[in-house]
């Protein structure tokens, strides 16, 4: 008999990438099921490793064994977590979760489809009051900016969490679509076969509250042009820059903080603040579960450490 699972990770699941994430949450699973040590070592300290039992439709339950860590502020992990990974289409299902994924697609339509479902402001509250852990990939990343542009004349409503402005269709159409290797720090290892499509890039990192106060005045100026997250708690966890597309930075001179300011050239295209994370690329499009991994880790780390 299967015992109730100790986190529960949701997909939103009204358009897009859904099922393409969840699939990867399970790759990701079983590759850091081959690589967990014995039970014997969790008496020292760890991090969370990830195993599987898997199912097609319904949630998916995983159990967790660990990892030697080598940060001695980490508490004991318990040597079987399990996990249960569901789709999430209404408020209740969305309550259940410890974390969330924001999945690709066209963001107008997810707002809206979320709107008519009441789940829009359920959303916003997960995310910029409970302080959930959520990840959003491209059109998700422009769900959780603070701002974004070209997007109010086409009824795209945002839920916030991350104080940055995203261009919406930077890099073109769908023809003008791409792949990448990048270089990913996090997480330490090969590069990343990245996916562009119809991408949006971290155009400005609002770093004040004076900057977003700044955004909403020029939103009122360009008006059909930017549309602004409704707000909520403030959070004074800073904006980390985790990866750059190089050579397509474009300079933005005004008194809020540009890519060019914060380092070398190139797009930002990942961004983490607290416990809100964004990815400008597909991930879930690629077969490749690194970055789920990383995310799985990070999210029982918060939830081992009460933050959850």
């Amino acid at each position: 008999m299967t015992r109730d699972a100790d986190v529960t990770i949701g997909v939103l699941a009204l358009q897009g990438a859904f099922l393409e994430h969840i699939t990867l949450l399970n790759q990701a699973a079983l590759s850091l099921q081959h690589a967990a040590p014995s039970v014997s070592e969790v008496k020292h300290n760890k991090s969370p490793r990830f195993s599987q039992h898997h199912t097609d439709d319904s949630p998916r339950t995983i159990s967790t064994s660990t990892e030697t860590s080598n940060t001695k502020t980490h508490p004991t992990f318990p040597p079987q977590t399990s996990f249960r990974f569901i789709q999430v289409r209404t408020a209740h299902q969305l309550s259940e979760c410890d974390a969330l994924i924001l999945p690709g697609g066209e963001s107008t339509s997810i707002s809206l489809i979320a709107e008519r479902c009441g789940l829009l402001e359920p959303l916003r509250q997960y995310v910029k009051v409970q302080r959930k852990p959520v990840w959003g990939t491209c059109a998700g990343l422009i769900l959780l900016a603070e701002s974004a542009n070209k997007s109010k004349e086409t009824g795209q409503e945002l839920i916030g969490g991350l104080d940055v402005r995203v261009h919406r269709n930077y890099f073109g159409r769908q023809v003008e679509s791409f792949e990448a290797d990048l270089d990913l720090p996090f997480l330490h290892g090969a590069k990343f076969p990245t996916v562009f499509i119809r991408a949006p890039v971290v155009e400005k990192v609002l770093t004040t509250s004076s900057a977003i106060i700044d955004e909403s005045e020029a939103a009122k100026k360009v008006g059909v042009d930017t549309v602004l997250a409704p707000p909520r708690q403030a959070t004074n966890a800073p904006v980390e820059i985790l990866a750059r597309l190089p050579g397509r930075a474009r300079a933005i001179k005004d008194k809020m903080t540009t890519a060019e300011d914060l380092g070398e050239d190139g797009d930002i295209v990942a961004v983490k603040q607290g416990n809100v994370f964004g990815t400008a690329f597909h991930p879930e499009l690629t077969g490749d579960e690194r970055i789920h991994a990383w995310w799985l880790r990070e999210v029982v780390r918060l939830k081992y450490e009460g933050q959850v």
